[in-house]
């Protein structure tokens, strides 16, 4: 099976390739839909976007075809990228590896004939880089690697200064979220589909999208004393294993849709959504509590407050990035509000039980401007241009 597009005079194809290895199951692949989407939408850029696992990409992609080589969704040309290619590549004008994954020795045999080739355009090759709010990413952003056949590849760090590749952010996000949330009836309605039941306007209402965390289960445990009801939103996942206890039957027996109430506290267990449907989850919920890259940054166009569960690395280098993220979130928060955020946030990914429970109760004393600052930060942390049109802008420029 052929690639579908045609190449010019010079052999290049004007197309990116989007290279991507599905990892912890949403978040590679969540990042890298998005990124191939908005291209295409917004700039009109053809894209092939290779996955390794099509299985783990159908959860947020549900008509996707997991036997299928070659597929078309919101016009993303979709490859399922094996090991060697069964599909011929044509190099376009940019060729991303996501997340440093390696790309195949045919597609960098490519890149090198095309980049010795007298000529000839080749084409852009960039390794996109997880997000991070560390201070040397303004300075490692951009540089490019020579490999030693002479090639350059760049390395692309999204994050939240200038300096860098910037945020995914579609260009009319913002006032998609806004006309949702100003109206409730959006919300409710939206509770309905997913199949959820007794959710009232003036509940309160928390996704969760974690890791396995015993945190998760305090929280749980606190809620079902609370005075009004709470309503916590859980997909069948990695979540749900932090509450076994507390459920009624086993994990696998859990269908969408189902509830179990215990106390003030209602468990509902959410069907798995594309990424609309995930986004407007988040701006429903009055509380999000999200995992890895993706749902991270979503959480934050939210304009909701948020706990970001972190991935673990080895010598809690996790936390280091974590401290990195609240510095700059909290930077014009009043030393109050910023210490009990941040607290909650250290304490849910550090397991301190006692902790995590003691600043939950004290983010009632600091709700409202905290969600004051959860509506501001989005703007600012754009700071004038998004990842989708900086990394235009560079493909350009190089």
């Amino acid at each position: 099976m052929n690639n579908v597009f045609t190449p010019d005079n010079n052999g290049v194809v004007k197309h990116w390739d989007i290279f991507c290895t599905v990892v912890d199951n949403y978040g590679d692949i969540g990042v890298t839909w998005r990124l191939a989407k908005q291209l295409v939408n917004e700039y009109d850029i053809p894209i092939n976007l290779w996955v390794d696992d099509l299985l783990s990409f159908s959860h947020i992609l549900p008509k996707l075809d997991a036997s299928k080589k070659q597929q078309s969704f919101n016009s993303v040309n979709i490859f399922h990228w094996n090991n060697p290619l069964e599909i011929q590549f044509n190099a376009g004008n940019a060729i991303i590896e996501a997340f440093a994954c390696e790309l195949p020795s045919q597609v960098k045999a490519i890149i090198e004939r095309l980049h010795l080739q007298p000529h000839t355009q080749a084409p852009t090759w960039l390794n996109l880089e997880y997000l991070s709010a560390e201070a040397w990413v303004d300075g490692c952003h951009g540089l490019p690697s020579t490999q030693p056949n002479g090639v350059k590849k760049w390395f692309y760090f999204p994050g939240f200064s200038p300096k860098t590749g910037g945020l995914i952010c579609e260009r009319e996000l913002f006032n998609q979220r806004d006309q949702w949330q100003a109206d409730p009836r959006h919300k409710l309605a939206l509770f309905q589909q997913l199949g959820l039941q007794g959710i009232n306007a003036q509940d309160t209402v928390i996704s969760v999208f974690s890791y396995e965390t015993r945190a998760l289960t305090a929280l749980c445990e606190l809620w079902q004393t609370s005075q009004t009801p709470i309503h916590a939103l859980i997909p069948k996942g990695r979540s749900l294993h932090s509450l076994i206890d507390l459920l009624p039957c086993t994990i696998d027996d859990l269908i969408p849709g189902q509830q179990f109430t215990l106390g003030n506290l209602t468990l509902h267990i959410l069907p798995m959504t594309d990424q609309n449907g995930f986004d407007r989850l988040l701006w429903s919920c009055d509380f999000n509590i999200v995992r890895g890259e993706d749902s991270f940054l979503r959480a934050q166009w939210a304009a909701k407050p948020f706990i970001w569960h972190i991935y673990p690395q080895e010598d809690d280098y996790h936390l280091v990035k974590l401290q990195a993220f609240m510095q700059i979130y909290c930077d014009n928060l009043a030393p109050e509000i910023a210490t009990t955020w941040s607290e909650v946030n250290l304490a849910f990914n550090q397991e301190n039980l006692s902790a995590v429970v003691m600043h939950w109760q004290q983010l009632n004393s600091v709700s409202l401007p905290l969600m004051q600052h959860a509506i501001k930060w989005p703007i600012n942390a754009l700071n004038d241009a998004d990842l989708a049109s900086r990394l235009v802008q560079f493909v350009n420029n190089s």
